[in-house]
Formats: C-alpha cells, sequence, structure tokens
C-alpha cells in the first residue's frame, strides 16, 4: 500500500503514541505500593513498571519477583541513578516523602508522591519549588480525583439541579489500632488519621467548592496507647459563601468513605467516594436518580494522567500548588485538633 507523505508521518505518530511508555520506579514496598499503585501502574495504557528499590536487597527482589518487576535495588540511592527510570513513585512514611521526592527530582525524575504530599505546607512547598527548578512533573497521589464521576458530580452541582450548595459532609474511617508497630501510630513519623484518611474529605471539598477554608476546627482523640497521634478527628471547615465542610476521620472506628453534597434544591450521595463502587446518587424534587459507573481502576487512571501531565500531553489539573494548598489545611486542622482552638488557614 502506498502512503502519502502526511499519511505516513501521521502512521508514524499513532505508532510512536501507542507504544510510549512512562518508564516507573518505586522507592519502597508499602502495602499501598503493592496491592494497588504498582498494579495500578501494570493495568495503565502508559505506565511500565521498571524497577523497585527498597532498603536491603532480598526484600528488593521478593517483592519484584512476586509483582513481575524486571530490576530490584537494595537503596533507594541505586534507583535514582538508574538511567532507564522517568518518574518515581514514592510511598514512604510520611516523614520521608519530602527528602526522597526532592532527590527524585534533583536525579531528574517525575515523582508521584503518596498523600499527604509531606508532614505541613512548608515542606511542600520546598518539593513544589524542586519540581520547577529541576523541569519535572510532581504529583500527589490522590487516585479519586481521577475517576470520571467527579467530573460528572461537578458539572451536576454547575448546572444548578441541587440548587446552591449549603454544605458538605464527608468521612473517611476504618480500624487499625491493633497493630500497634504500624507506621501511622508514629507522630514523628506524620502518623494519625488527619494525615492518613482525613486528607481525603478536605481535598475533594477544596476540589469541587472551587475555593480554600478560611479557619477549621478540630476536635479529636488523641490516643497515649498510639504515640499520641489522632486515633479520630471530626472537624469543621469554614469555606467562602458562608458554606462549610463537616467530616470525620479515624483509625479506630469501623469502615466508613462517604460524601453527601447538600443544596437549596437537592443533594448527591456517594456512598463509596474515595475506595469501591463508583455508583452516585442524586436526590431532586423529580425523586432519586442512581448513577451507575463501569469498574475502574483509579490507579491506573492516575498512571495515564500523570504520564501525560509529564509528557506535556495534557494540561496539569492538579498541581505541587494544590498540594500546598491542601497541606495549609492539613496543618490548620493539626493546629487546632492539638490545642482545641479555632485556627485561621
Amino acid at each position: 500500500m502506498d502512503y502519502t507523505r502526511d499519511e505516513f508521518i501521521l502512521s508514524t505518530k499513532v505508532a510512536i503514541t501507542l507504544t510510549r511508555k512512562l518508564r516507573w520506579g518505586v522507592i519502597g514496598s508499602a502495602s499501598i505500593a503493592v496491592h494497588s499503585v504498582i498494579p495500578g501502574i501494570k493495568a495503565s495504557e502508559t505506565g511500565e513498571m521498571t524497577a523497585i528499590a527498597s532498603r536491603g536487597i532480598a526484600k528488593a527482589e521478593e517483592t519484584a519477583a512476586k509483582l513481575g518487576i524486571p530490576k530490584a535495588y537494595g537503596s533507594y540511592e541505586e534507583i535514582l541513578a538508574d538511567p532507564d527510570i522517568d518518574a518515581i513513585y514514592v510511598p514512604l512514611p510520611n516523614h520521608l516523602h519530602m527528602e526522597w521526592s526532592i532527590r527524585a527530582m534533583e536525579a531528574g525524575k517525575h515523582v508521584l508522591c503518596e498523600k499527604p504530599i509531606a508532614m505541613n505546607a512548608e515542606e511542600a512547598q520546598r518539593m513544589a519549588d524542586a519540581a520547577a527548578k529541576n523541569g519535572v512533573h510532581l504529583a500527589e497521589a490522590f487516585m479519586y480525583r481521577h475517576h470520571p464521576r467527579y467530573d460528572e458530580i461537578a458539572a451536576i452541582v454547575a448546572s444548578g439541579e441541587i440548587g446552591d450548595i449549603r454544605g458538605i459532609h464527608s468521612t473517611f474511617t476504618f480500624n487499625n489500632a491493633g497493630d500497634a508497630k504500624n507506621v501511622r501510630y508514629r507522630r514523628e513519623w506524620g502518623g494519625g488519621s488527619l494525615y492518613d484518611v482525613g486528607c481525603y474529605p478536605i481535598s475533594v471539598a477544596r476540589m469541587l467548592l472551587g475555593a480554600e477554608p478560611e479557619a477549621a476546627t478540630v476536635h479529636a482523640l488523641i490516643s497515649p496507647e498510639h504515640d499520641n497521634v489522632d486515633m479520630m478527628a471530626s472537624g469543621i471547615l469554614e469555606f467562602p459563601n458562608s458554606v462549610a465542610l463537616t467530616f470525620d476521620c479515624g483509625m479506630w472506628a469501623a469502615f466508613r468513605n462517604t460524601l453527601e453534597i447538600t443544596g437549596t434544591d437537592g443533594r448527591i450521595e456517594v456512598p463509596s467516594a474515595f475506595i469501591g463502587d463508583g455508583t452516585y446518587y442524586v436526590f431532586t424534587k423529580d425523586g432519586k436518580r442512581e448513577v451507575k459507573q463501569p469498574e475502574l481502576n483509579q490507579y491506573a487512571l492516575q498512571a495515564d494522567a500523570f504520564a501525560r501531565n509529564a509528557w506535556g500531553e495534557r494540561d496539569v489539573r492538579f498541581s505541587p500548588a494544590d498540594a500546598v494548598a491542601n497541606m495549609k489545611v492539613i496543618d490548620a486542622c493539626l493546629e487546632s485538633a492539638y490545642s482545641r482552638k479555632r485556627v485561621l488557614v
């Protein structure tokens, strides 16, 4: 078959697009990496798992063999030196996020850092500055934001179908309190429910409202049995226009992860807001509407969005500045929880 010059160029571009892969390395073998993010990268259209590193070669080789990853390294430094890796996923304990993300970016790697991106907004800003300085893409790993239902929900809100938003309520709780050695229960390492799961209700409210809260008031269960981290926290964030997010988060309570958006004329309920089934419900004067979503891998969607951002093929929706802003709110929530005072954001 004969091709014109333009047809040949187009076919070549299509072939390159179809075969192009972002080559991933992972620092550490945390549960979230092994059970969710790495399988998501492998299931994505754009990602290719290249290597994993651990603090010892035996653990790295064991995880690599289990997950079919070609390379294993016995130190984090080695994986950053690998020229065959384009991007690094950082699922380390929270207190190590800044150090290893910046070191990866200084090595020329794009970075997907597990939430919360840092221990505080100051650290997050240093990470954002490093990304800009080194010309790489930095993103916080909130996988739920890449599920198409949130674009749908935002469109429903914007359409006025449920009227003006009067409030948002969200929860994320689970019970893991018996695992006393878990890194979530090390205060100096960034342990506690606000860091671990409270960040989700905070981020979803900011995303849906397109605004930043002005103040935070949080009451928490501070547990001496768990290194005095917040094992349960209930709070209110004051947004502009007299709208509030009420939320609770916890690591010593029955499992829930919900979202409810209440308007003047209706409401939207999301029973599994962050993980689980993608179904949600819209309630208006005309009744209840169920919206079902096909089964989608949010971690694969996250990997694809990240790759296309790194390649410059898609505008960045969730910038490092957004991660810094989310950390400012978490900072205020933690200050409020420990001081038992209302704190301006």
